[in-house]
């Protein structure tokens, strides 16, 4: 990718960020952290840490890592819709080269109860974890405290989110899967409906590993 372009990408994150949620039934989802004394740099995988499979249609699957000891009522919140069987169906409506890919919508529309932003600007110290290459991160709109079930994953490391998003997870395998979502053609109608795809990227399933 030109560098010009992943200046203009990198300009977007946020905007694209606010935008996620309000474009899909008005919800959005924040992010959750809680570990002071944790590197921003350890995401080597941890026997005890829970790892989430997730099945996306035609494209395969791929294994998030998810850390409480960084965003503890994200991975809870994370877990509990994962569980109940939530984002089955639910699609990645936005994907943008050189930032990130956004799924989680609830696909009927409904009202989800928001949860505690877990991140520096929100007063949530602990969070240090960096959005680098494949972590997974709470999407919200412009109130810290509106993260419900949105996600997205970093494409490329995106600073501009560090401190102001819940950065909670890392995908630790089949990142390929993630990047092959950039290969769907994408509609650039509006200012709010860049990178959507024109056809569902489809999750068919998430599941708990083991």
């Amino acid at each position: 990718m030109k560098a010009s372009t992943k200046i203009i990408s990198l300009i977007l994150c946020l905007a694209m960020v606010f935008a996620f949620a309000a474009c899909s039934s008005g919800n959005t989802d924040t992010e959750t952290t809680t570990d002071a004394n944790t590197s921003s740099t350890d995401t080597s995988a941890t026997d005890g840490n829970t790892k989430v499979i997730v099945t996306v249609k035609d494209f395969g699957q791929f294994t998030i890592e998810l850390y409480p000891e960084y965003a503890p009522k994200s991975v809870e919140n994370f877990i509990s819709l994962v569980k109940s069987g939530f984002y089955s169906g639910t699609i990645f409506h936005r994907v943008m080269e050189g930032f990130m890919a956004q799924g989680g919508a609830p696909a009927n529309g409904e009202s989800l109860t928001p949860i505690k932003g877990e991140f520096k600007s929100n007063g949530w110290d602990a969070n240090t974890l960096l959005h680098t290459r494949g972590v997974i991160s709470m999407a919200r709109t412009t109130d810290p405290d509106s993260a419900t079930s949105q996600f997205f994953i970093c494409y490329d490391d995106c600073p501009t989110l560090d401190g102001d998003y819940a950065a909670f997870g890392k995908v630790i395998e089949g990142m390929e899967v993630v990047d092959k979502f950039l290969e769907v053609e994408m509609t650039y109608n509006s200012r709010f409906e860049l990178a959507v795809p024109v056809e569902d990227i489809v999750i068919e399933k998430m599941e708990i590993a083991g």
